[in-house]
């Protein structure tokens, strides 16, 4: 069994997006660190997506949506919804892809 400190699990590295898969069968998860600045285009995906802020604050656009979120904060992501990411400031975050 392996235990995961979020915070500790993932890096930022200067003017980059990091990610590291750390689970993957029928669902996902995967850990990413974005370094201020730096931005994740917008995207579909067919599957629901639950995202957990783990350090930071991001800006993520929804559909037509914008919210601002901030460690500690937690969501869910539609299938088939257009989405984006801005890093307001450097953050970390936990998505875990639903494909069921």
């Amino acid at each position: 069994m392996d235990i995961y400190n979020l915070k500790k699990s993932i890096e930022y590295a200067k003017d980059s997006i990091v990610s590291k898969q750390i689970y993957k069968k029928e669902s996902t998860m995967t850990l990413f660190a974005l370094d201020k600045g730096q931005s994740i285009s917008e995207h579909k995906a067919p599957f629901d997506a639950w995202v957990y802020i783990v350090e930071g604050q991001s800006e993520f656009k929804i559909g037509d949506e914008k919210i601002v979120v901030k460690e500690g904060d937690f969501f869910i992501m539609p299938a088939d919804i257009p989405h984006a990411v801005l890093a307001t400031e450097k953050f970390k975050m936990l998505l875990i892809m639903i494909k069921s």
